[in-house]
């Protein structure tokens, strides 16, 4: 790490206030010297419900300025040089909901995530896809797929995202857990975790045995906290079915909406803040390899007072700690 950059991290250890332009998490570390970076994806034309994720990373960008950065579980996750990219993927411009046009617009999408992915991982970066909707990761996950032999994926969400081309649209944000599971036979196993809003076809095909997911559902993870489980005990239960090597998808509805109730869909129930805190934190300790992550669906709204991404900064560098511990990254 250059001279200059570091000279900027410990000017962000003492905490003063972030600059307007400043980067992510208030520092703007040049690529070369991050072994984090981050690829914001503003894209939501296949919301199904309600817009707004489009402006999720700006608003992620924005709100991490207020973040105080000493993590009691992994440290100074800061040092290990975290940036977001904010020119690096080219965003298909859609004003339509012609089906056939934004099919179109989401192979682009995807192809250039990957790109910029791919080249990102070439040069030995980690990284993290800041949606947009949740079908935004889908080129990361297929770089990933390139890299590596064999990884599970983490998926907290309030949905089974199991649809096939939901709506007519392909690569839907309803879809992409249908679709990374299709694609790329190397993904062993998808471990669904807050799942509670699901149609009867995606629950058949969630247990079939041969779509490869374990589902914790979320009624069954109250029904244990009620009759007596602690949450750790649950938490254990979660680590036990995953893999090794792990990708770890974040849709923010996976929350109960009073933390994020912006999101396109929110649905009753989910968890509590310090629930998913804690569950990233035993994932990171139990020393498997996190190789990738995304956060999607947060979408600002008028009058929140950031309160929407507030909370999505504060899971996005709780992911970025984990992902520093668990690969024994500077400043885990």
């Amino acid at each position: 790490m250059r001279d200059a950059t570091l000279k900027l991290l410990k000017k962000v250890e003492k905490g003063g206030a972030a600059s307007e332009d400043a980067g992510i998490f208030g520092a703007t570390v040049p690529v070369e010297d991050a072994q984090i970076v981050l690829l914001p994806v503003p894209w939501d034309a296949t919301a199904s419900y309600g817009k707004g994720a489009a402006q999720g990373p700006a608003a992620i960008l924005r709100a991490s300025h207020q973040i105080d950065l000493y993590d009691l579980d992994f440290g100074k996750p800061y040092w290990a040089g975290i940036t977001m990219l904010t020119d690096a993927v080219r965003v298909p411009a859609v004003d339509c909901r012609d089906k056939g046009v934004i099919n179109l617009a989401s192979k682009r999408l995807n192809a250039a995530v990957y790109q910029a992915a791919k080249a990102l991982l070439a040069e030995g970066k980690y990284v993290g896809v800041v949606g947009g909707d949740h079908s935004a990761p889908y080129g990361l996950i297929q770089a990933l797929a390139e890299k590596h032999k064999s990884f599970g994926v983490l998926h907290i969400d309030a949905h089974h995202d199991l649809r096939k081309a939901y709506e007519g649209y392909d690569h839907s944000h309803a879809s992409i857990m249908y679709n990374i599971g299709n694609d790329f036979k190397n993904i062993e196993k998808i471990v669904s975790v807050g799942i509670r809003d699901f149609s009867a076809k995606e629950f058949k095909h969630a247990n079939s045995g041969a779509a490869r997911i374990t589902t914790f559902y979320d009624v069954e993870i109250y029904d244990k906290k009620a009759m007596g489980s602690n949450f750790n005990e649950i938490a254990q239960q979660i680590i036990q079915t995953l893999p090794e090597t792990i990708y770890i998808s974040f849709d923010i509805d996976g929350l109960s909406p009073t933390f994020c109730p912006g999101t396109g869909t929110p649905v009753p129930g989910g968890f509590s803040f310090n629930e998913i805190v804690f569950l990233i934190n035993a994932i990171a300790k139990s020393h498997r390899r996190i190789i990738g992550f995304d956060l999607c669906e947060v979408a600002p709204v008028p009058g929140d007072r950031e309160w929407n991404a507030n909370v999505g900064a504060r899971v996005l560098y709780k992911l970025c700690g984990a992902m520093c511990y668990a690969n024994q990254l500077l400043g885990s």
